[in-house]
């Protein structure tokens, strides 16, 4: 059973018990989440796509931040040169159901 859920503007395919990064949620380590924007559920080859009476479950399990990207910026003879880096927030959730 698995199921294409939006996360924060993501799509993304889970099944329980995965984990999985997505952008930053609110709430605390161990907090209970839940998803009801569910485009597909498939379960066994049965398939529902659409329906707004599933959901999915999901706990909280950490707070990181990924990897940092270095943004550098240079016009050649010009003497300008611009360093600039950025550190994405990420929420590490653990999926506990589809319902």
């Amino acid at each position: 059973m698995f199921a294409i859920v939006n996360i924060a503007g993501q799509q993304f395919k889970v099944k329980q018990n995965d984990e999985l990064f997505v952008h930053r949620l609110s709430g605390n380590a161990g907090d209970k989440v839940e998803f009801s924007n569910v485009l597909m559920v498939s379960n066994d080859g049965n398939m529902s796509v659409g329906s707004s009476s599933n959901k999915v479950q999901a706990e909280i399990v950490d707070h990181l931040k990924g990897d940092k990207v270095i943004v550098f910026k240079k016009k050649r003879r010009k003497g300008y040169q611009k360093m600039n880096g950025h550190r994405q927030s990420f929420t590490k959730i653990k999926i506990n159901g589809i319902a």
